[in-house]
């Protein structure tokens, strides 16, 4: 356990200094419709050069485990068998983005340790990408470090690279206004893991456009992703998962972590100083955490709910870090806060049903 509350203790002192060189306290504006941008995505102070290396720290470890994660032994299968395909059987497979990652490793005769530390990169970029402007970055990254990082980047390498884009296409998309360059990135992360395309109508209507415009951009990116990455996979994806009536253990806890900041948002979206789009994107990712713990009580298959949920996540690493300086005072806020992050990464060290996977953490130096 001492490697992963090492990479926690790293960045709730980076928490810690940077309260120190911080403001008294922060506020968001008085006038919020006067103020349409509140604290905007550019207004933020930045990653210092120490979060840099921190995020750099938190990229090796998940490229270079070794024997780390529930599903290992599949991602170490699969990396095998890429070592007997062609390049076009590999671009032909599912999730083609990563099936060329273990074709490629193969071709260069590394190990599985190059596609982690891809996948893991892409994974880091995209969150610090989404939260390099938020008021307190820092607090961001410590709340992604115990179920974003080390049980998703660490455990779900393949939806890990999906979400990482899925940031950087949210970081794009509230800083450019652009949906186009949000497809973009949503393409990228569906050659990773096709579940990410449901995040499509989730940043509907959010900009100046007219809603017909967002309609037929969304409705033309969503036919054509199902046409290239879908359409193959359908029946397969409703035997698995829904005909099958998988079961995830904890799917209704790590739910209810994207449930939480949902509805203090939707309660306090005014307090939190958001800009225009930003409390748009939010309110959408609320009611969709509203709607997947609706989804989890009726639906057969709670993994298929609980997949698809795992892109709520940068809720979590949005709303609960600007609670101090609104909610709460500064002081009391940022304890709160960091005792929480604390909290979700000893509950699933110590009570995960599949936590044994993922002690110890081992490296390849190790193996």
């Amino acid at each position: 356990m001492i490697p992963y509350w090492f990479l926690w203790t790293f960045f709730f002192l980076g928490v810690l200094l940077s309260q120190r060189q911080r403001a008294p306290e922060w506020q968001p504006p008085l006038n919020y419709q006067q103020y349409r941008g509140g604290l905007s995505s550019t207004d933020g102070p930045g990653l210092s050069i120490i979060a840099v290396i921190g995020l750099i720290g938190m990229t090796l470890m998940i490229g270079l485990r070794y024997d780390v994660g529930g599903d290992w032994e599949t991602y170490e299968f699969m990396f095998k068998r890429a070592g007997f395909r062609t390049l076009d059987e590999t671009l032909l497979r599912s999730d083609p983005g990563y099936e060329f990652l273990n074709w490629l490793g193969q071709q260069v005769g590394a190990e599985m340790w190059l596609v982690n530390l891809v996948c893991g990169a892409i994974t880091v970029w995209g969150l610090a990408a989404l939260v390099r402007r938020e008021p307190n970055p820092w607090l961001s990254l410590l709340l992604a470090v115990p179920y974003l990082i080390v049980v998703v980047a660490m455990g779900y390498t393949r939806q890990a690279a999906a979400l990482g884009f899925l940031m950087l296409g949210l970081a794009t998309l509230l800083r450019t206004d652009s949906l186009p360059r949000f497809i973009f990135w949503i393409g990228l992360a569906a050659l990773f893991h096709k579940s990410v395309v449901v995040c499509l109508p989730m940043v509907a209507f959010l900009g100046n456009r007219r809603k017909i415009v967002d309609i037929a951009l969304l409705a033309t990116a969503g036919l054509g992703l199902y046409t290239l990455l879908l359409q193959d996979s359908v029946e397969a994806l409703v035997r698995n998962y829904i005909g099958a009536r998988y079961s995830s253990s904890g799917a209704a806890i790590r739910i209810s972590m994207s449930l939480l900041p949902g509805i203090i948002f939707l309660i306090y979206r005014k307090r939190f100083g958001f800009s225009e789009i930003e409390e748009k994107l939010w309110r959408n990712f609320s009611l969709v955490a509203i709607a997947s713990t609706v989804a989890l009580a009726v639906s057969p298959s709670s993994t298929a709910v609980d997949r698809v949920a795992l892109y709520l996540l940068p809720i979590q690493v949005v709303v609960l870090a600007r609670i101090p300086g609104t909610l709460l005072q500064r002081g009391l806020g940022t304890f709160l806060v960091a005792a929480y992050s604390a909290a979700v990464l000893f509950t699933w060290l110590t009570f995960g049903t599949y936590s044994d996977h993922w002690i110890p953490y081992r490296t390849w130096l190790d193996a």
